[in-house]
């Protein structure tokens, strides 16, 4: 396929682009030209009609300066020879007089890890149409409980390319799609809602699959009824067993953060200093990797244009490094990890996740479920929130249940995990052999910015964990 540059049909050229780029970096220690290209859809379909549809396209670029601990930054959606001297002025503002050591640039690779077909493109607007209606209709002919079903598709394709003062120009076409699907189920007057849902990078036709969308309806409608049936949680410390894939999100957020290049550069992490050292229990491998094909979190260069790769932040309990970005590798004497991500060419890059999870162990989730004498098994996630200094979290259980000896008694409504991440990765007691990745629909909020990212983890149990319940 032919790729279809950013500067096509613009003023801006890359020859006029890399002498400005050139002038504006002259002193500075590193920085490049980010230039997007980027179009996406979103349906939604609820009550049995289209609620909305939204097409958006959005082209720019992204100007970075860097100098020492000093960025500079300026974005514009013109791509003119004007606005890009405007932005080299502003960014290189950053300079102040400094000369630096100029950084080198990423290495290059080969490397495709999504193919180029636009799921915007295709299938069509009649198709997707189509297809939601009969998503609503299946819905409703599941069960006479269901009230109120929602189906949702969203699809993007962006094209990114990235200059260097150097010359040095890496291009990437990167698709994006995802399904959700919400269903309300009512009985005698009480009413549950439960989400299912997938995606990744590459075309649509995957998830459009009969099966597989029938598979996500028939999964939010057990867990709304789940919940029809759910008591008040009991509250107080207690024994905790994690489901595998999507609970990852508490790992993401209790630890994935606090190994984030920045905030150990500048001393603000749990986990700052700490390399070399037991940072969690024996068994407990956590890794980041962006090179896993059609992930959601996954990138064939990172939105520096470094290439991803598999970063080992935690192997066997032992603290092995951080997630960098080109700025915090530089400033800390290491090399960057492909961990250098943006929401979009407004926003400066900065350390963040792709795909981060902890590696399978060896026991099976069965005999780790029967040794709980009393507890609470966490089968499912909504939000959460962290505090990257100290790492303390709360976590919302979306699906969970009551157990003793080794018996799940009842689900349970309104648990929420309490407690640190630092802490909770000593308390993992028992590491499942079932590890598997999230369905594929993680964003990651960080400083105002949001970027797709995949979670995962086996079945895990941790001892004493603090459960905030109503019982």
């Amino acid at each position: 396929m032919t790729h279809h540059s950013v500067f096509q049909d613009q003023d801006l050229t890359p020859e006029t682009a890399e002498a400005t780029l050139a002038k504006a970096m002259a002193g500075a220690d590193d920085g490049e030209l980010y230039l997007e290209n980027s179009h996406s859809e979103h349906f939604v379909f609820d009550d049995g009609r289209l609620k909305s549809a939204s097409y958006n396209t959005a082209r720019g670029f992204g100007l970075r300066v860097v100098a020492g601990e000093a960025t500079g930054y300026a974005h514009s959606d013109e791509l003119t020879p004007e606005s890009l001297t405007r932005a080299a002025d502003a960014a290189g503002s950053a300079k102040r007089g400094q000369s630096g050591t100029w950084a080198e640039a990423p290495r290059q690779t080969n490397k495709r890890l999504y193919g180029d077909d636009d799921p915007v493109a295709s299938p069509g607007f009649e198709d997707k149409i189509k297809l939601l209606q009969q998503i609503d209709s299946h819905i409703r002919g599941l069960d006479p409980q269901v009230v109120q079903a929602t189906a949702s598709l969203s699809a993007e394709q962006s094209t990114v390319e990235i200059m260097r003062p150097n010359g040095q120009l890496v291009h990437d076409v990167r698709p994006l799609c995802r399904i959700d699907i919400q269903v309300t189920v009512e009985k005698d007057g009480k009413r549950e809602t439960a989400h299912a849902g997938g995606g990744g990078r590459g075309p649509y036709e995957r998830w459009l699959e009969s099966d597989v969308w029938q598979g996500m309806a028939a999964e939010a409608l057990r867990q709304a009824q789940v919940n029809l049936e759910a008591r008040p949680a009991p509250a107080g410390e207690m024994d905790v067993v994690l489901g595998p894939g999507w609970p990852g999100v508490l790992l993401h957020e209790a630890v994935g953060h606090g190994l984030e290049g920045d905030f150990n550069r500048k001393g603000t992490s749990a986990f700052s200093g700490k390399v070399g050292q037991r940072v969690a229990a024996p068994g407990v491998t956590v890794v980041d990797d962006g090179t896993l094909p059609d992930r959601r979190g996954s990138l064939t260069f990172d939105d520096e244009g470094t290439p991803t790769s598999r970063t080992v932040l935690i192997e066997d309990g032992i603290l092995k490094g951080y997630m960098q970005d080109r700025q915090n590798a530089r400033l800390m004497g290491v090399a960057a990890t492909g961990n250098g991500r943006r929401e979009s060419y407004a926003h400066a890059p900065m350390p963040r996740m792709t795909n981060t999870f902890m590696l399978g162990g060896d026991q099976d989730p069965e005999e780790i479920l029967a040794s709980l004498e009393r507890g609470i098994f966490a089968a499912n996630f909504g939000g959460g929130q962290v505090d990257i200094t100290s790492g303390k979290f709360v976590f919302q259980c979306t699906e969970a249940y009551y157990v003793e000896k080794g018996k799940i008694l009842y689900p349970v409504k309104g648990a929420t995990l309490i407690g640190d991440g630092p802490t909770a990765l000593t308390k993992i007691t028992m590491i499942g052999n079932d590890m598997k990745l999230d369905p594929g629909v993680g964003v990651c909020g960080k400083a105002g910015q949001g970027v797709p990212v995949g979670v995962g983890q086996p079945t895990l149990k941790l001892a004493g964990l603090t459960v905030g319940g109503t019982a």
